[in-house]
């Protein structure tokens, strides 16, 4: 699979792998802070962006799609940055393929299965009247009802494309929605299994998706692992705070 990427930057390979229903262009002003010192490669995971579509979506099929792409375009060794999905992607990539990773960030995911789920609005989403719409707006508005967050619809519709009366999701919503359990879950490992290279766990304040309860769990697969929390920032810390998350984020992969 060939992955879509958008590239920043130059230096050391950096390869960010965004969250569900995101896509690689969300990370345009992170991966140009980032890009100053490492060339930076933003990818679409499958199933989203410009990405092609699959009918797998689980941590060790998205996995396999990302050591595909280091082996080919990042000398087969690169720093990865993973948010929630992409972060689960990351440590699996990490957990199965330690060699390929040479530092790890984990942005506000945990290795653990979640009752979080965005099914409601992947529903929302495939409810809305994209082939009649004549407007983005119309689309925005079929979604008010399900999706009371102006932030969240604002987000979901960064995956509209086209033009009115021919409006189209970008990602593979049938899929994503089929494969939730798994997107919400994370593979039981081997006894043993463990990433011991740098690790960055970082997470907003203001978020419940990383917790003390699973700081074990964490320390287990992931004996050199860091913690820092972001204040007044929540789920997508790095939309909230992008400077505090570049700055933070450089200052560990330039250590």
């Amino acid at each position: 699979m060939n992955l879509n990427v958008v590239e920043a930057g130059c230096g050391k390979p950096l390869v960010i792998l965004h969250g569900l229903l995101g896509s690689a262009r969300n990370w345009g002003g992170i991966a140009a802070k980032l890009g100053e010192t490492h060339k930076v490669m933003a990818l679409d995971m499958p199933n989203h962006g410009a990405s092609p579509w699959s009918e797998c979506m689980d941590y060790p099929f998205m996995a396999r799609q990302v050591a595909d792409f280091i082996k080919a375009h990042c000398g087969g060794r690169a720093a990865v940055v993973g948010h929630s999905m992409g972060g689960k992607a990351a440590m699996m990539l990490a957990l199965t393929h330690p060699e390929m990773v040479e530092k790890l960030v984990v942005v506000d995911i945990a290795p653990v299965s979640y009752t979080h789920t965005f099914a409601p609005y992947i529903k929302a989403m495939r409810a809305a009247p994209i082939s009649t719409a004549q407007r983005r707006g119309d689309v925005e508005l079929a979604m008010h009802g399900v999706i009371d967050d102006p932030r969240v619809r604002a987000f979901l519709m960064q995956n509209l494309d086209g033009q009115p009366g021919s409006y189209r999701w970008r990602p593979n919503l049938a899929v994503l929605g089929a494969a939730m359990d798994d997107i919400l879950g994370f593979p039981h490992l081997a006894d043993g299994v463990c990433y011991d290279g740098p690790a960055l766990f970082l997470h907003g304040a203001a978020s419940d998706y990383v917790l003390p309860s699973h700081e074990d769990i964490i320390a287990a697969l992931f004996p050199q692992a860091q913690w820092r929390a972001v204040e007044g920032a929540g789920h997508w810390l790095h939309a909230d705070k992008p400077a505090e998350f570049s700055e933070i984020v450089g200052a560990f992969l330039s250590a």
